[in-house]
Formats: C-alpha cells, sequence, structure tokens
C-alpha cells in the first residue's frame, strides 16, 4: 500500500544508540595501514592523478583548494565533471555511485532531464534572473502550501541558512520574546546565533570559531530525546527575557544521526505551547525526501514556521525558503512600502526564475513518480544489505535508516557524550572526535576508491534512480572495504 512516506519502518531508537554506545566504547576499527597505502598509491595517486594536479592548482587561488563543504578532502578533493542520476564521474573518467546526492536536495536523481529541458527553456526566454516578479514564483509557493501542513505562505530565500536566520527574526517579531532554543548538535547553518552546539550537544560555542562569545548571550542548547532538559531551560528564559522560538531538526541532529523518539516531536510541540514559543522545524533536509508533506507529515506535528533548501530548488543554486502561518509570515512582506515593522532579510538572486522554474518541475516529477517512496525503498535495501554485512564479518559498526536517510557509524564521531556540568572536559571530548574523525576519512576515501561517494564517510543519501541494481553493485563496493578493516 502506498503511504507516500519514504519510512516504511521507523528505527529502534533504543536498539540504536544501544549499538552506537556499543560502538564507540571499543577501539577504532579502520582500514589496515597497508590496505590504506594501497588505496593512496594504486587509486588516488594512479587512477585520480587529473584531480590531484587540478587542485594543486587551485590552492593556490582558493583557500584549502575546494568551496564546498561537503567535499570529501582526504587525500585530496576529487573533480567531478558529470552527474546523471545514481553515478558520478569525476575529471580522470572514474564512475561512482552517489550517495552523496548533493547533500540530499536530488530526490529524482541527479540532473534529471525533463527538469533539464525545463530550465533550458526559461534560460532561452527570461534568463536565470530580473530581480523582478515571475509565474513560477507563485507556482512554487502554491505547491509547497499544497502539500506542506503547516504552510500557509511560503518565501523563497537563497540558502537553508538564509531561512534559518529568517525563522529566528520572524520569531522574536512574532513573540516579543528573545531566546532562541536548539536541539544540541543540530546544524542550522552558519550564521552566528545559530552556531551553537554544532555536531555534539553539549560543546555549546567551543566550535563557533571567529564568533565572539556574547553573541550566544539568547542562544541555548537541549540535548536530543530530553523533553525534561528542555522544559527546565524553557523555565528558566522566563526570567531572561522569554523563549522566542525552539528550532529542531525533526528526524533529530544532523539529518538523524542522533535519532529522535517517534513522539518527541509531540512532546515538544505542547511544550512550546505552554511557554509561549514558536516551534520551528528545519527541514532543509527532510522537505519532499521524507515525503511530500515533509517530516511535519510523517510525524503528525503542525509547526509554526517552517526551514526549506535543498530540493525546493530542485538541486539548482539559491535554495532556502520560510513557510508558516499567515500570522507570523506577514513579518516577511516585501516591496517598499512603508510603516510595517518586518523582519530584515534580502538576496538578489533569491526566487529567480531560474530556482523557481526548477523547485517547481521538480516537486511535480517527485509527485508524479512518488519519488519519496521509492528513494525510501532504496535505503531500506542498502541498510538491510549493510547490516547484513556488517554481521558477516562481525563488525561493531552501525547502519540505520530513516527512509532515504541512511547512516553508516564506523567510528561514531558524532555520538560521544559531553557533561555540561564537566565542562573540564569539553576540549578533550572535542580531540577525541578529531581523533575519530580521522579514523571515519580514510573508511570515506576507501569508500571513494571503490566508487562510492558518501557524505563524510558515515552518511548516504539515497534517490529514486537508484534501482535495485545500483544498490547491489554498491553492496558488493562496501563487502571490499569491510574485508580490508583491521580485525577481518
Amino acid at each position: 500500500m502506498s503511504t507516500g512516506f519514504a519510512i516504511t519502518q521507523y528505527p529502534d531508537v533504543k536498539g540504536v544508540y544501544k549499538q552506537l554506545h556499543d560502538l564507540i566504547r571499543q577501539p577504532i576499527r579502520s582500514i589496515k595501514k597497508n590496505e590504506m597505502e594501497k588505496y593512496l598509491q594504486e587509486y588516488f595517486e594512479k587512477k585520480c592523478a587529473k584531480s590531484k594536479s587540478m587542485i594543486a592548482e587551485a590552492s593556490e587561488y582558493i583557500p584549502g583548494g575546494v568551496q564546498h563543504n561537503l567535499a570529501f578532502n582526504y587525500p585530496f578533493p576529487l573533480v567531478f565533471t558529470k552527474a546523471s542520476g545514481a553515478h558520478l564521474y569525476d575529471l580522470d573518467g572514474n564512475k561512482y555511485i552517489d550517495f552523496l546526492q548533493a547533500g540530499g536536495p536530488t530526490v529524482l536523481g541527479s540532473n534529471p532531464s525533463n527538469i533539464r529541458k525545463k530550465v533550458v527553456q526559461l534560460l532561452e526566454t527570461t534568463g536565470p534572473v530580473t530581480g523582478l516578479f515571475h509565474e513560477y514564483e507563485l507556482r512554487l509557493a502554491e505547491k509547497i502550501v499544497e502539500h506542506m501542513p503547516s504552510v500557509q505562505m511560503f518565501r523563497m530565500l537563497g540558502s537553508g541558512t538564509e531561512a534559518c536566520m529568517a525563522s529566528i527574526r520572524v520569531a522574536r517579531l512574532a513573540t516579543k520574546k528573545k531566546n532562541i532554543v536548539k536541539m544540541g548538535g543540530a546544524y542550522h547553518g552558519w550564521s552566528d546565533q545559530l552556531a551553537y552546539g554544532l555536531r555534539l550537544p553539549g560543546t555549546r560555542h567551543f566550535e563557533s570559531h571567529g564568533i565572539p562569545k556574547h553573541v550566544f548571550k539568547y542562544t541555548q542548547e537541549f540535548y536530543p530525546n530530553d523533553l525534561n532538559a528542555l522544559e527546565r531551560t524553557l523555565k528558566r528564559n522566563r526570567w531572561r527575557g522569554g523563549t522566542a522560538a525552539v528550532i529542531l531538526e525533526p528526524i533529530g541532529p544532523e539529518s538523524g544521526t542522533r535519532p529522535i523518539d517517534m513522539d518527541f516531536n509531540k512532546g515538544v510541540r505542547e511544550l512550546c505551547d505552554k511557554y509561549g514559543a514558536l516551534m520551528i522545524f528545519d527541514e532543509v533536509v527532510t522537505a519532499f525526501r521524507i515525503g511530500l508533506s515533509g517530516a511535519q507529515g510523517y510525524y503528525g506535528v503542525t509547526p509554526d514556521l517552517t526551514v526549506f533548501g535543498k530540493v525546493v530548488a530542485g538541486g539548482y543554486p539559491s535554495a532556502g525558503g520560510l513557510g508558516g502561518k499567515k500570522e507570523y509570515m506577514k513579518y516577511l512582506s516585501a516591496g517598499l512600502q512603508t510603516g510595517v515593522k518586518k523582519a530584515l532579510i534580502g538576496g538578489t538572486m533569491a526566487a529567480n526564475p531560474l530556482s523557481s522554474a526548477a523547485g517547481y518541475y521538480t516537486l511535480l516529477e517527485i509527485e508524479k513518480q512518488k519519488a519519496c517512496e521509492k528513494a525510501g525503498k532504496a535505503g531500506d535495501r542498502i541498510t538491510a544489505g549493510l547490516q547484513k554485512l556488517i554481521k558477516k564479518y562481525n563488525l561493531p559498526f552501525v547502519a540505520f535508516n530513516q527512509g532515504s536517510i541512511c547512516h553508516l557509524e564506523t567510528v561514531g564521531t558524532m555520538l560521544l557524550e559531553i557533561d555540561v556540568k564537566k565542562f573540564w572536559k569539553i576540549k578533550s571530548t572535542i580531540k577525541e572526535a578529531h581523533t575519530r574523525k580521522k579514523a571515519m576519512e580514510e573508511m570515506g576515501a576507501a569508500y571513494m576508491a571503490e566508487g562510492i561517494v558518501t557524505l563524510a564517510g558515515s552518511r548516504l543519501y539515497t534517490s529514486a534512480a537508484d534501482t535495485d541494481a545500483v544498490i547491489d553493485d554498491a553492496l558488493k563496493r562496501f563487502e571490499r572495504v569491510f574485508q580490508k578493516v583491521e580485525g577481518v
């Protein structure tokens, strides 16, 4: 029976955490040193020579030689020249199975031809941007409002970061309160006030380099799955300017790397109502990937504001936006009218015709193909396959998924625990995280050498282009890597 959602079976959250904690307690199991050396020499040095040369040249002009946060940098970034469906191709002609999918937006697979044709038609008429209204802005907004339960109005912005910034400004205007509370470990873009408690809950400002500490005066975090901790913060804030909003990723921090209980969002909704705070869902990843109605449709929880990104522009640039109830969205009205108190936002390239058209036709195609469900089945297939391989080779690794968002934890870098009451241990925990990250980089490089592109070696996004044959091919490649792990 068709459900419309990518998730067919909700992960056993307690079971996943038990496995993850067991993983962290064990010594790190990475690629054998001699096997890693073979990958570096026989694949990267010999088969990726053109990429290495171009990145060396780029390093003279671009800091670090690469400009994308999702680029895999070990031993050096590869240069990709073609993306099509489930595959990527690099400058040297090597072919890869693409589980990065640009960080999640390409639910249909990369560069679908029917979307591309519509974009080309637009470029031949209007061009990519005019700075003025275009019909596709309306069509995209109508489509989003049609599917997302809480969204009555939508305003497109340039990125998910911008949308998160806009959401907290709207919340403060609407509630006349000051504090913003986020789920620790979540990423809500790189704006100053939300660059707090990144990756690991409890890290507070320790990873927020270049940002003065006083900026976080009105920002707090709470631990995932801990409603009591959230309520304590909301109570305390009543005497510190009140709480304007609670912002969270509805499947858990870092796209569900720390999964949350099925009823957790409902508990947050109740607490927001109790303390007069807006509830903001960051659906940058989950909107139109978990389902056409997003995570809010799946969980049956109605946020006040919804942050969009990624797929909202169909994999094209300027992928961001904010949606919500009319009473809150009025603070985002644009134009030159006076006498209206509005949130300060902007963006010359936001809602450009190209991105609006790409987003609109992408949503139409996701509807037509039932792409969320297809991508979810691919996610189920690869997760089940990885779990069998983990058992076959007696590895401590952990594989689980929320539909087409799949996790393969081999070192548990982002699952380390920080006790905020023992703040003097935070630096040592972060140091351990960096050590584990190095092992994760080696695993990711091994995957790459076997023709698999992942997000940081620990996350995979499946798409509607991932047929059973593609998934089965990928599992054979993963098995070759697992055979080279220490202790196997």
